[in-house]
């Protein structure tokens, strides 16, 4: 353990334990922390990220400096964080200082500047996410609303929107997504079990279609118990 203290100089053999040590704490510190910190990186969650590569990188380009103390370091941080998340879930007036109330861009086509001065964006970004948006004029935009997270939700007039099928008294099949079957060439029994299906039915659409399992890249089934199947170029 020679690798985890400091060291006047660290062999090759030093540097890649202390690479796979700070790598594998790392993701475990991510695993605990959640998927919220990596879908979306708010307040305090760029904080977090911020610090913990900071702490960590010294150790990995410095044997001087100890792993233990940064991986003690980052503990306590990553501790801090969880309950810090918990403090925001339990107390509101702590989660808005965490995540700020969103608040309107625009409002019936027009640009509340003020409201940009407090989201801290210049007209140029508010036309770039409009434009990431598909929205080619701001006075098609009913609402737009800055989120906490730092991106814009943008809402355009009833009258510019897409017909729906319920708009025509349209009545559309329930929702369904193809089932894989078979995936680079290998069957997925679990999936075929759970669809109510053998492997006797398996084989008897692959006879009629005329192809061998291991030609095939890609099978699903709709809801209409249909093979879909894509093969190997």
């Amino acid at each position: 353990m020679d690798f985890f203290h400091s060291q006047e100089n660290l062999t090759s053999i030093q540097w890649i334990l202390r690479a796979i040590v700070s790598f594998s704490f790392l993701l475990l510190a991510t695993k605990l922390m959640g998927r919220r910190s990596i879908a979306q990186l708010r307040l305090l969650d760029f904080t977090i990220a911020l610090i913990l590569g900071n702490i960590l990188a010294h150790p990995l380009s410095d044997e001087q400096l100890g792993l233990k103390g940064s991986i003690i370091t980052t503990g306590v941080l990553i501790a801090l964080y969880l309950l810090s998340v918990l403090v925001s879930l339990k107390w509101r007036r702590i989660s808005k200082w965490f995540e700020p109330t969103p608040f309107p861009l625009i409002r019936n086509g027009e640009i509340l500047y003020k409201e940009l001065g407090k989201a801290r964006i210049t007209i140029d970004h508010l036309l770039s996410e409009a434009r990431k948006a598909k929205v080619t004029e701001i006075n098609k935009v009913a609402f737009a609303m800055w989120e906490p997270d730092g991106t814009i939700s943008f809402f355009l007039s009833p009258q510019l929107q897409a017909l729906t099928p319920e708009d025509i008294q349209l009545v559309k099949k329930p929702f369904f997504i193809p089932r894989t079957i078979i995936k680079e060439g290998k069957i997925d029994f679990s999936e075929l079990r759970h669809l109510g299906k053998d492997i006797a039915w398996l084989e008897n659409k692959m006879s009629v279609l005329d192809v061998r399992t291991k030609e095939i890249l890609l099978a699903t089934m709709d809801d209409q118990e249909q093979l879909n199947i894509f093969l190997y170029e």
